[in-house]
């Protein structure tokens, strides 16, 4: 094994250090914010701790954050929106991702290049088009509709992500099962899916993340309070923060409490995800 030297120990430690705290300062100030009884309005100077420990934020939040909604009617919506989007992109994308890995047609570089192109560009680009199309399918101003606005964002990102994990799987293991007498679905349903659920769990965590962060294209697709999302209800605190009407501790209650269901699902599935690469590893 290499030596480092202590000079360089000490400075990639430093630059540890200032990562760090460039990721734990604005957490922890939104903590601050949040149990902090003191404010009125925006803050006005930078403390560690509260001046005046209050949970009264989390209380009014978690009655109506937004107007006369329910939290629960805002979190109920989130979960639909990002979890069905989650469920349409990786649905609709496996096949797509599995056709591009393993088979061989006329349009297929063209085809990789357009969901290339389309993960690259701001979703700004697609709200026209979505907004036409689930317009004419009466379907704009629905949850359904939202689901399908941020699928749509969500499914060039994951048919890639998907075709790498079908491409890293040894073209032996189907050719295996073929001799067998399995077809192509039996093939990837028995060998080549269970091997690239990680990936795909992977995929879907990050299309539910899109799904339950995104607040500025949504309010194209919304036309009534009680389909609003909880980022849009983030979204709206802010606005009224900056116009005076409400303290900046609902933002920190509600940013907090809006985190909790991703932490909770990180850390439901870390384990299994864990174990499920390093047996992709060992195998």
């Amino acid at each position: 094994m290499r030596n480092i030297s202590v000079i360089r120990q000490i400075l990639t430690q430093f630059i540890l250090l200032l990562v760090g705290l460039f990721i734990l300062i604005p957490v922890w100030s939104t903590v601050r914010l949040a149990f902090d009884g003191s404010l009125r309005g925006r803050p006005t100077e930078f403390t560690w701790l509260p001046k005046e420990f209050s949970v009264e934020a989390f209380v009014k939040v978690l009655d109506r954050p937004y107007q006369s909604v329910e939290f629960n009617v805002l979190l109920q919506n989130s979960l639909i929106v990002s979890i069905g989007a989650a469920l349409f992109a990786i649905l609709l994308g496996i096949s797509l991702a599995y056709g591009f890995a393993r088979f061989r047609f006329p349009v297929r570089n063209t085809g990789l290049f357009v969901l290339l192109l389309a993960a690259l560009l701001p979703p700004i680009a697609f709200a026209t088009p979505l907004y036409i199309i689930l317009s004419l399918l009466k379907l704009r101003t629905t949850l359904l509709g939202l689901v399908i606005v941020y699928a749509a964002f969500a499914m060039p990102f994951a048919v890639w992500n998907m075709r790498a994990a079908f491409q890293a799987i040894p073209k032996e293991l189907e050719e295996a099962a073929y001799l067998d007498g399995a077809n192509h679905f039996q093939t990837f349903l028995n060998i080549s899916l269970p091997i690239s659920i990680p990936s795909i769990a992977v995929t879907a965590m990050i299309a539910f993340l899109m799904g339950y962060t995104e607040f500025a294209i949504g309010w194209l697709f919304v036309d009534k309070a009680d389909n609003v999302t909880l980022s849009m209800a983030v979204y709206a605190l802010v606005n009224g923060q900056f116009s005076g009407a409400q303290p900046w501790s609902y933002l920190g209650s509600l940013a907090i409490i809006m985190s909790i269901p991703v932490m909770v699902i990180f850390i439901l599935f870390q384990q299994t995800l864990m174990e499920r690469l390093l047996f992709q590893e060992a195998s």
